[in-house]
């Protein structure tokens, strides 16, 4: 996977994965610079030459619930599989591509196409290996990556012809060359890192009707930071963790999108100071609005938020994760450490940004008083939204490391790490408590009595307002949103989402040479350390 459109952390994976590994750049063949397992194991049998167009099939699999004819929760239906539609961008011009995303499309499995792409993550992997299979017994040429491949390649591998481990940024460009040839490898390995050059989207692939948020966008990867508990370190393994877009192409993919209101994708759209700065300087007068992801410590350092502000952010994607020192400093959450985070919400409410709140529950440091806690604190300090996620071990992570060591991983099944199930022994209560507390907490924070008092934190009428409508929105209309998908005229929304992200301050925010650099900051000021 943000902003404040509330979504578990499995969607945020799913976000995520779009753009993880198969949003690419160009390498030219004399600076290809792709590591390529050659040993006799793993070199793949040699096919013959392909000089013809090819017939591409993209294909993101879906969770079961994403397919119900009678209910589609609007979580699956935001954004479309942007990074799918940017890997099709490198492929000739002759090539007939095809897009399906089965979250909002049905999966036709009648084709015979030359090569299937498939994305994986956690939770789609088990369909996606099927989706492979049935193809692979067909004579498709299969190709899989993303997170969870690039975790566990030896499990993939039994269900492709070749596995994309890491960014793909130089390693399909190169496979595309090795396929036509007919001699492609059996892995391809991401070493070399930069988006210097990257295609235009294939944005025609993509039908805007079936998202809430077509004007999705990604001009980073990854992230500066390490935690424990995310995929981020083992799928950037081997090169660098984070680098940005080039800003003058950033700027040129988003004039090419229409309409008013963007959705930055990245992990941490503040991440790289220069670039965002420049970024923003660039957006000024470009009448967008937009949301994205920022971490505790950039909201307080200088005035960056500021300058994202004048140049159209209107909600943002905190993950304050947890008010305990102690789990935050196990998680390796250093940028939350030791910030004081009613700070970060007080800049951000003064300037009119909206917070969708992250927090994680059942880390070691939690009690069974976490969920009340955890909830009467974002009420009161009217966080718009919240999501809330049950702590999960995701395979490649310091945190799934640990618990297997210790003996706590109690299950494989891949269809229940999303952030809803308890698949580990956690440390201060039980199994059932941990999920109990969790279904609690989303309910307790999204009840209409604590939709009014957390909206009414705000000063101005207007903002009181804007928070109350914004927040009831997305959990007391869900069959509303289950109309509109099913008519599949959810881009009819999107005017009301751009309106609702209006600013709602009197007047604009100038950037502030005087605001707080890290040494100024509390070095003990976060809120409730227990």
């Amino acid at each position: 996977m943000r902003g404040s459109l509330p979504q578990c952390r499995g969607t945020i994976e799913i976000s995520r994965a779009l753009h993880h590994f198969f949003t690419y750049s160009w390498y030219p063949p004399e600076h290809d610079k792709v590591f390529l397992i050659r040993n006799s194991g793993l070199h793949h049998r040699s096919l013959p030459a392909r000089e013809s167009p090819m017939r591409v099939k993209f294909i993101l699999p879906a969770l079961t619930e994403a397919e119900s004819p009678f209910w589609r929760p609007i979580k699956y239906s935001l954004f479309p599989p942007l990074g799918l539609a940017t890997l099709a961008a490198y492929l000739s011009p002759e090539d007939e591509a095809e897009l399906v995303d089965q979250h909002v499309q049905t999966l036709d499995l009648q084709d015979v196409p030359d090569l299937v792409v498939i994305q994986v993550y956690i939770t789609n992997a088990y369909r996606a290996y099927a989706i492979a299979d049935h193809y692979r017994k067909k004579g498709v040429f299969v190709i899989l990556g993303g997170l969870h491949v690039t975790s566990l390649p030896e499990e993939a591998e039994k269900h492709a012809d070749v596995i994309f481990l890491g960014p793909g940024e130089e390693t399909f460009p190169a496979f595309l060359r090795d396929f036509r040839k007919g001699q492609p490898e059996r892995r391809y390995v991401s070493r070399s890192r930069t988006l210097a050059g990257i295609p235009p989207v294939r944005r025609d692939l993509i039908d805007r009707r079936l998202y809430l948020v077509p004007n999705s966008i990604v001009v980073t990867r990854g992230c500066p930071h390490h935690c424990a508990f995310c995929y981020k370190d083992a799928f950037f393994e081997g090169g660098r963790s984070f680098y940005v877009q080039r800003v003058d192409e950033a700027l040129a993919e988003i004039a090419r999108l229409p309409g008013r209101h963007l959705y930055f994708l990245d992990d941490h759209l503040l991440g790289n100071r220069r670039f965002s700065r420049d970024l923003f300087e660039g957006m000024r007068g470009m009448g967008r609005i937009f949301q994205g992801a920022a971490t505790v410590d950039s909201i307080l350092e200088g005035d960056l938020i500021e300058r994202a502000a004048d140049a159209g952010l209107r909600s943002v994607f905190i993950g304050f994760e947890s008010l305990n020192a102690k789990n935050l400093e196990q998680s390796n959450k250093r940028q939350n450490l030791g910030r004081d985070y009613d700070r970060v919400i007080q800049r951000l409410h003064d300037l009119g940004i909206m917070i969708n709140g992250s927090f994680v529950f059942g880390l070691d440091g939690d009690g069974g008083d976490v969920f009340e806690e955890t909830v009467e604190w974002a009420v009161s300090k009217g966080i718009t939204t919240a999501t809330f996620h049950i702590a999960t071990p995701y395979p490649g992570t310091e945190f799934y490391r640990k618990m297997k060591a210790a003996g706590r991983i109690t299950t494989d099944d891949w269809d229940l790490y999303d952030t809803r199930h308890v698949v580990y022994r956690p440390e201060g209560m039980s199994s059932a408590e941990l999920k109990s507390g969790y279904d609690r907490a989303y309910r307790d924070f999204y009840r209409w009595g604590a939709i009014a008092r957390s909206s009414l934190f705000h000063g101005s009428l207007k903002h009181q307002l804007k928070h109350f409508f914004y927040t009831s929105g997305w959990k007391k209309f869900e069959p509303l949103w289950n109309f509109v998908i099913q008519m599949k005229k959810l881009n009819l929304m999107t005017p009301l989402l751009e309106g609702v992200l209006s600013k709602v301050t009197g007047s604009g925010h100038q950037t502030d040479p005087d605001a707080p650099s890290r040494a100024d900051l509390p070095k003990a000021g976060l809120v409730r350390v227990q």
